[in-house]
């Protein structure tokens, strides 16, 4: 007997925050955000609307790359890959000769 099972459309949006971010990755955003804002909205001598118009100007792209991640992941996993293969790698050195 052929059974048929429907998968449902929403079916890869387990674990994320409107169907498009990880939650890692919105954790991440919302810690590498948080400082910047912060610092932004005590340490600019402006008055408010300026402030905010910099302050946004700051936050967007900062949060949308901690939102996106590098190669589709997090940022804090693909820094540990890249600490991992910095401290692992080996150098190769040849001048074209051969020693016999």
């Amino acid at each position: 007997m052929n059974e048929t099972y429907y998968i449902p459309t929403n079916f890869t949006d387990a674990g994320r925050v409107m169907g498009l971010f990880e939650i890692r990755n919105m954790v991440e955003a919302v810690l590498l955000t948080l400082p910047i804002l912060y610092m932004c909205i005590i340490l600019l001598p402006l008055s408010l609307t300026p402030k905010i118009m910099v302050t946004m100007t700051v936050i967007v792209p900062v949060g949308g790359f901690g939102l996106i991640g590098i190669s589709d992941d997090s940022l804090a996993r693909w820094l540990g890959c890249w600490w991992r293969w910095r401290k692992n790698r080996r150098l190769i050195f040849y001048r074209g000769e051969c020693k016999n």
